[in-house]
């Protein structure tokens, strides 16, 4: 978990209070620059309120050029660019959490996003005969939806319980319980590493590296979250998928837009 301090040269881990916060408050849209920024923070230790002065990179990447990130996001985490505006992160407890449910849903959104658009593709070009993601659920499969439901609540409920476990205590499931020669070789929480996890070693450079490399999965993954739900709305409103009415919008740009969905008929 990263520090709340950007100064390399503090290492307090501290549950911060905006209140506290003098010589350069946050700011939403402001042109202010970055710059030394104290705010009140208690030392896990010691229990005692302290005034901690935290130097903010000015080389460092911001949503909105010129604003002044809060405290709490001081650019140490992958992806962030102290976008915050209603302080969800200002707790450090509630950073922790957030940083993980971020994580894991940029990974689904991938796969899901990589479920829709490339069966879909590969159906539109005669290779594959899949049905639509849409309403793939209304299909009979192998068994009834109950028993699927009940195996997919028991594998990934298993799963969720041990990432859940890492998150409050780190390390604690890095060994295989079935086969424990097979160790997990990551240290923080959210990147497990390993040969299951991480076969070609990418997590194991260089710390500027590593970042570089978990930026790159979140900013794919927010990416992937606003494809599926732009693929939702766009089956809502056009009844059809995103392959479909990008080849409808190739074959007829000046009438197949996204504004013949509003258009009265």
């Amino acid at each position: 978990m990263a520090s709340v301090c950007a100064s390399s040269a503090i290492a307090a881990v501290a549950i911060s209070s905006p209140s506290g916060q003098k010589n350069g408050s946050s700011s939403f849209l402001t042109g202010k620059k970055l710059g030394v920024r104290k705010y009140t923070a208690r030392a896990p230790a010691a229990g005692r309120l302290a005034t901690v002065c935290a130097a903010a990179d000015p080389d460092r990447p911001i949503w909105f050029p010129g604003s002044t990130p809060p405290p709490w996001l001081d650019g140490s985490l992958p992806g962030d660019f102290g976008f915050d505006p209603l302080g969800l992160a200002s707790d450090p407890e509630s950073l922790r959490w957030n940083q993980q449910a971020e994580l894991v849903h940029c990974r689904w959104a991938m796969l899901g996003a990589a479920g829709i658009f490339i069966p879909e593709f590969l159906t539109k070009l005669g290779i594959l005969n899949t049905p639509s993601w849409y309403t793939a659920g209304e299909l009979e499969y192998f068994t009834d939806t109950t028993t699927l439901f009940i195996i997919e609540l028991i594998f990934i409920g298993w799963a969720e319980g041990r990432r859940w476990a890492d998150i409050i205590k780190p390390g604690c499931v890095n060994t295989d319980p079935i086969f424990p020669d097979n160790k997990l070789t990551g240290t923080d929480v959210g990147y497990p590493g390993g040969l299951w996890f991480d076969p070609l070693g990418w997590g194991s450079g260089s710390p500027e590296k590593v970042k570089e490399l978990r930026t790159k999965e979140i900013k794919n993954g927010r990416l992937a979250m606003l494809a599926v739900m732009g693929a939702w709305f766009q089956h809502i409103y056009t009844g059809t998928g995103p392959i479909d009415n990008l080849f409808a919008h190739l074959a007829d740009p000046g009438h197949a837009t996204v504004f013949a969905a509003f258009t009265p008929k």
